[in-house]
């Protein structure tokens, strides 16, 4: 195959996203924007990743460097094609072919870049172009099959401007032969700048065709604006749904589940309504995950029963046939195969051992206001409700706390703890401090 390289034109300003944040860095399904492009191109093959910045977008630069990708800075804002040509340093010498996108599309797919290059294979040069109503975007003039030129709206005349076939921002060309076109570039527009859409004419002079690859409306989506963030955010969540659904994963009302770009869910898990994934999470086959739970950072074993209006924290790992139930949180603990805590606990930074029961009410206090401690419940112990483990502490095997303790030293296997104060009863007490508060609000209203 031959060598490929990618561009992502990301030094736009977004200033109607009215947000301190670079536009590329506003997250789609729990992944910054710029993320999406770049898995996208890593899934069409491409091996070079080129992402151009805007002066001071420092967490951009960071984002794209961590996950590969080399950056340049554009100066000044002088166009798109000024921008693409800013790769040239990194890329001129390039011995392959290379495709330019814009950084703010979250939903391109690999599969158009792949069918960019296998089009530019057959005519030497290609553009994506998809059907629109919309007037906001260039309309794609086709002759013979071939691209014949891209004319933006405000410049179109009323025949241009009735043809729907509209340019979506996505050029692949023998890497060579770009730059040599981008740097003919002129700015004699209005706008004084220099435009990609520019670019086939060029191709066109010294012979190379353009074809023009079509794709959905939707996929070639934009975001410049909250309300188009959230527009690709209801698509996103839409695609990540059904590959789930396709997969084998049972989702009693999969318009309510939200899931991150990253969630891993085997076939024969069962997900009730209103369920949020985080980051980082995998749900293995046969758990059931009930409605209003929350899961980021865990990992839930096969067989494993959460919820419902459970939260798992970073850090949760659920082994086989565990249950979390209603208003369980877990934090960077293990729970080992079989154990349960069904109903109104904290189980942060512990082990849970296996075939254990922590009762109602329970919490392991981990946390002393300076630093995290550790508590580990051994195998088969029974927690019972309304027990504080004050950590670090360690219970055996077998442990039985009695409900209401707070357990501040370590417990033997097969104790029974119980830490709580003396029960008294004292004869006719309450019926005493009745009759005296009655009548002292009697008095009062006097």
């Amino acid at each position: 195959m031959t060598a490929r390289a990618g561009i992502i034109l990301a030094a736009g300003q977004g200033t109607r996203m009215k947000s301190a944040k670079p536009k590329v860095m506003h997250e789609i399904a729990h992944l910054p924007i710029l993320g999406h492009v770049i898995a996208a191109m890593k899934g069409a093959g491409i091996e070079r990743i080129v992402v151009v910045t805007a002066p001071g977008a420092d967490a951009v630069r960071a984002f794209a460097t961590g996950l590969g990708a080399e950056c340049v800075v554009q100066d000044q804002q002088l166009g798109t094609g000024h921008a693409a040509a800013c790769a040239a340093p990194l890329l001129k010498d390039f011995p392959g072919v290379l495709i330019v996108s814009y950084g703010d599309m979250p939903l391109v797919t690999a599969r158009t870049f792949e069918e960019s290059f296998a089009a530019r294979e057959q005519a030497g040069m290609a553009i994506v172009a998809f059907h629109s109503e919309s007037k906001a975007y260039g309309r794609v003039i086709v002759d013979n099959g071939y691209l014949y030129r891209i004319v933006e709206y405000k410049d179109a005349d009323e025949h241009q401007r009735a043809v729907k076939l509209c340019n979506a921002g996505i050029m692949a060309a023998e890497a060579k032969a770009f730059f040599q076109w981008a740097a003919k570039l002129e700015n004699n527009n209005a706008q004084k700048e220099f435009y990609l859409t520019d670019i086939p004419a060029f191709a066109r002079a010294d012979g190379v065709n353009c074809a023009v690859v079509e794709a959905e409306e939707r996929e070639m989506m934009g975001v410049n604006s909250r309300a188009e963030l959230a527009a690709c955010e209801a698509v996103m969540q839409e695609r990540l749904r059904a590959k789930l659904l396709n997969d084998g994963v049972g989702m009693t009302a999969p318009e309510t589940v939200y899931l991150a770009h990253d969630t891993v869910i085997e076939a024969d898990a069962q997900i009730g309504p209103y369920v949020v994934f985080g980051p980082g999470v995998t749900v293995r086959g046969g758990a059931q995950i009930k409605s209003h739970s929350h899961l980021e950072g865990a990992e839930v074993g096969k067989g494993a029963l959460v919820g419902p209006y459970a939260r798992l924290r970073p850090g949760a790992v659920l082994e086989e046939d565990v249950h979390i139930g209603n208003f369980v949180e877990v934090k960077k603990a293990r729970i080992e195969k079989g154990a349960k805590a069904n109903h109104l606990t904290y189980i942060g930074d512990a082990r849970v051992g296996a075939g254990a029961n922590v009762g109602a009410g329970t919490i392991t206090c981990n946390y002393d206001g300076f630093d995290k401690h550790f508590t580990d419940i051994g195998a088969g112990a029974f927690i019972g409700s309304d027990t504080a483990l004050v950590a670090p502490v360690k219970i055996g095997d077998g442990v039985i706390t009695a409900a209401g303790s707070v357990i501040t030293k370590d417990v033997d296997a097969d104790a029974l703890a119980v830490a709580r104060g003396e029960q008294k009863q004292i004869a006719g007490w309450a019926a005493k401090f009745r009759a005296r508060k009655t009548a002292e609000k009697a008095a009062k209203k006097k």
